[in-house]
């Protein structure tokens, strides 16, 4: 079943060669097939033999595109070969034309080579889980509780398919690369990582939950972010009413990928964990918006030492609460009154279940398909 994604990697590529990362299985060769077929050279460096001659001799990258008409060239997996970056850059240099677009799932390898990025000359894009406009017939607690990976999405044992995605990608392809070298304390950090989701980060209690050091924690969570595996959400420090918090809250790249590791059975309508996975899943529609639009906004969450938080914040111009539940009253627009006290932000919005469009003062409560739509129509 072909899905309308987003992202458009012609348009990328006809402006600019490109690096294209995302976690694993959201589909980046698919989508290379769907839209560049006809179009790109697509080199594959799973491929056991042409990696091993393009490692012993990358030169021989040039000898294979000496001959091509076409002026796309794909080469998957980028990370397992850093050095190769070095002859893209000379073909680069040699022929104007050519465009290059380098997937991969790690940037951990990139970075510890010190390898060339090819002197800026090449764009940064993501590829994320599905978000709601890509999915026909979306249903929201399915995509809560299972998440966008597009085939956990299509599966018809979407349980079946995250664990094993959990156990194949998570765990064991992260020991072979040598990113983690003892995985029992590895797969505690997960899961304990996976129940935190969402929360401000306290790594001492991380550490004594995972039973390593601080400095274990920090660096493991290192691992997920270069994986792409999750992101931290860094706090807004630049209020001057009220104090801030300082220490970020983290996010696992997906709601499904987060209940696999945290072991979720059932995802109850009425529970905490259920607003948990409300407020990820527009967090991850949030942050794939400001990227396949390429708004380089930065997202950041505020909350005061004497606990009033909003959830999401745009540059300093849009604030964003999130709620889960089906009626909002002006009780939850606390958070969102206090940071309006800065006089710095815009525009304010409590997004939540309640049906009953509205505005309050100056926040608008929206219902989540509302906000949405406005968000992906480029109307907030």
């Amino acid at each position: 079943m072909l899905i309308d994604r987003f992202l458009q990697l012609s348009t990328l590529v006809d402006s600019s060669s490109y690096f294209l990362f995302g976690p694993r299985l959201t589909g980046k060769s698919t989508l290379i097939a769907q839209q560049l077929t006809g179009r790109a050279r697509v080199i594959d460096l799973l491929h056991a033999e042409l990696f091993a001659n393009l490692a012993a001799r990358p030169t021989m990258l040039g000898e294979m595109l000496a001959l091509e008409r076409r002026k796309i060239v794909v080469i998957d997996e980028i990370q397992k070969l850093p050095t190769l970056l070095d002859e893209v850059h000379r073909l680069s240099e040699l022929d104007k034309e050519l465009r290059f677009l380098l997937t991969g799932s790690s940037v951990r390898k990139l970075r510890r080579a010190g390898v060339n990025l090819l002197a800026g000359r090449a764009l940064l894009a993501h590829l994320l889980p599905l978000v709601r406009r890509e999915i026909v017939d979306f249903q929201l607690d399915r995509y809560l509780r299972y998440g966008g990976l597009p085939a956990v999405h299509l599966s018809d044992r979407p349980q079946q398919r995250l664990s094993a995605y959990v156990t194949l990608y998570m765990t064991t392809e992260i020991q072979n690369e040598w990113l983690v070298r003892n995985l029992p304390p590895f797969s505690r950090f997960l899961k304990v990582m996976a129940l935190a989701n969402s929360e401000v980060i306290n790594f001492a209690k991380l550490a004594n939950d995972c039973q390593v050091a601080v400095s274990t924690v920090r660096g493991y969570l290192q691992i997920l972010e270069d994986t792409m595996l999750g992101t931290m959400l860094p706090a807004w420090q630049a209020s001057k009413k009220r104090k801030a918090t300082t220490t970020g809250k983290f996010y696992f790249f997906d709601t499904g990928v987060t209940h696999a590791l945290a072991g979720t059975k059932t995802l109850d309508r009425n529970s905490h964990l259920y607003g948990k996975s409300f407020e990820q899943f527009i967090w991850m529609e949030i942050r794939a918006y400001l990227s396949y639009t390429n708004n380089l906004g930065s997202l950041t969450f505020w909350r005061s030492r004497t606990g009033y938080e909003v959830d999401f914040l745009i540059d300093e111009e849009i604030a964003i609460e999130v709620k889960s539940a089906t009626t909002v009253s002006t009780r939850d627009l606390r958070g969102l009154q206090a940071l309006g006290q800065e006089n710095i932000f815009q525009r304010f919005y409590l997004v939540s279940h309640d049906v009953n469009d509205r505005k309050i003062n100056c926040c608008y409560l929206l219902h989540w398909q509302t906000f949405l739509d406005r968000l992906w129509n480029g109307e907030l």
